[in-house]
């Protein structure tokens, strides 16, 4: 019956595990990445990631920090050393950074500070294909089609990749601003101060309270060449006088192709922890609904999916792990030469490995590269303990001639010790390979855990399902001559004869008289 809850406990967290290609690992890195536009490495160096380095650096538990500067952009990696706790650490990142204040340029975006995720790399990625403007191309992607793929369930990101962005741009003519004396920071103000929709305070009646607000945002680009940037002389000087308008695109930063021809792309990013397999299968069940919506000449198409991956490396694995478990019986099949001892081993296998998966789904691990790995590996060494267990209740009936339940009770209480040993031994070797301190030790982590729960269960099996199974199905007639009961009758009768013929040769031998010379 314990053997039986283990089975059925298994089973169903077998169907509620998660799938994905390598188990999730948080490496304590700890990133930090502000932009400044316009500026060069040298001032970005300067004037952001040296103070940023300063207040992170007195972070406790830091093992390595660097810095990178690029043009508009630096970023402060800080790696921490692995007892740090990630979650802590971050935070006290953020903290630090933010002690900085008004000690960044102006003009510097706020410090983004980010843990590093090996969940953030794209799960599914889709192209927009057909014969438009990559400026429609972008709107279809970024109005209609990320909307609808974000509400599926475990989705956490989806970013357009090669898109431009819709922009109002407003081109200046230096010589017309130096005409009218103007400089172009007037020209900035004057934009940001009278495209804005301001609050206007409240105003209460005796039944209500009503809220103002003015109305000052353009909602139309020609509106903009109106736009009055200064009074010279009485004289307004409107935008339309030193430049012009044009309802255009952003800087394209990013590019991607189709099939040579330029094109958006979405990455879809799942959220930590969740199925991958399942996260996939979502958004493609999801497509259709949102190709419908879709002008008829745009086409979805999927250029990338982990899934795929993901269901043909496990399908190897699931194969292998059939294959081992049939031909490990096979091999105690030669051995043992009787179709019921070979069953009582052989069930080990498929008790041990099942009953994993309820451990596998207590402690969060998901089906992956590294676990089922582990469990294909236990497929030769789970059935040792069995084997051992059945050869003693075998010698047992043999050679004391007893009653298979009695031999079973007593034969594993003769071997219990020794069975016990050998599987503590190997515990003891795949266990610690769990807690190494590096960062292979913690993508093995499952590993170790998973092989020492399938070694522990085969234990059980051995002392409880094992006996019980040989004092069932064991008959007394097939121990009577050994595991080589199978021998023909031809061949006894041979030996018989044999036996006979000798008798014969020592009995004359014995009779022959001496002669004296």
């Amino acid at each position: 019956m314990i053997v039986l809850s283990l089975v059925v406990v298994g089973a169903a967290g077998f169907f509620k595990l998660g799938v994905d290609r390598f188990p999730s690992v948080d490496l304590p890195t700890v990133s930090v990445r502000v932009n400044l536009p316009g500026a060069a490495p040298e001032e970005v160096e300067s004037l952001v990631a040296q103070p940023i380095e300063e207040v992170v650096n007195t972070v406790d538990g830091i093992s390595e920090l660097r810095s990178v500067s690029g043009q508009g952009t630096a970023i402060v990696i800080a790696t921490f050393k692995l007892d740090r706790n990630l979650e802590s650490a971050a935070q006290d990142v953020r903290d630090r950074v933010n002690t900085l204040g008004r000690q960044l340029p102006e003009d510097a975006t706020p410090p983004v500070v980010q843990k590093f995720d090996n969940d953030s790399t794209p799960v599914l990625t889709l192209a927009l294909a057909g014969d438009r403007s990559l400026r429609e191309l972008t709107e279809l992607g970024d109005k209609i089609v990320r909307p609808q793929l974000e509400r599926i369930g475990g989705v956490g990101e989806v970013q357009v990749v090669g898109g431009l962005e819709r922009a109002i741009n407003v081109w200046i003519d230096a010589e017309r601003l130096k005409a009218y004396q103007i400089s172009i920071a007037q020209v900035r103000d004057a934009l940001a101060r009278q495209n804005a929709d301001v609050p206007g305070g409240n105003v209460t009646t005796t039944k209500e309270e009503l809220v103002l607000r003015t109305m000052g945002r353009f909602t139309d680009p020609r509106q903009f060449e109106d736009l009055v940037i200064a009074n010279i002389n009485g004289a307004p000087v409107k935008l339309r006088d030193v430049g012009r308008v044009e309802d255009g695109t952003k800087e394209q930063r990013s590019l991607s192709r189709l099939n040579g021809v330029p094109t958006v792309t979405l990455d879809i990013r799942r959220q930590s922890g969740a199925n991958t397999v399942e996260v996939i299968k979502g958004l493609k069940d999801a497509l259709p609904r949102v190709s419908a919506q879709l002008p008829q000449d745009v086409q979805v198409e999927v250029i990338r999916d982990q899934s795929r991956y993901i269901e043909a490396a496990l399908h190897e694995i699931q194969k292998h792990l059939v294959l081992g478990s049939i031909l490990a019986s096979l091999v105690v099949l030669i051995f043992m030469r009787s179709w019921r001892s070979t069953l009582i081993a052989a069930v080990a296998i498929p008790c041990s490995v099942i009953s994993t998966f309820g451990m596998m789904r207590a402690l969060n691990f998901t089906l992956n590269s590294v676990t089922m790995l582990a469990l294909v590996l236990m497929v030769g060494v789970v059935i040792d303990d069995a084997i051992v267990v059945l050869e003693n209740i075998f010698r047992f009936i043999e050679e004391k001639k007893i009653e298979p339940k009695e031999a079973a009770r007593e034969a594993t209480k003769d071997i219990g010790l020794a069975v016990l040993a050998t599987t503590l031994s190997l515990v003891v070797i795949f266990l610690p390979v769990s807690f190494m301190s590096s960062i292979s030790g913690r993508f093995l982590y499952q590993f170790g855990i998973t092989a020492a729960v399938a070694i522990m269960v085969s234990l059980l099996v051995s002392f409880t399902l094992t006996p019980m199974m040989s004092s069932r199905l064991i008959r007394v007639s097939d121990a009577k001559g050994g595991h080589d009961a199978g021998l023909s009758e031809q061949g006894r009768g041979r030996e018989e004869a044999g036996d006979k013929q000798q008798g014969c040769r020592v009995a004359a031998h014995r009779s022959a008289p001496i002669s004296r010379p």
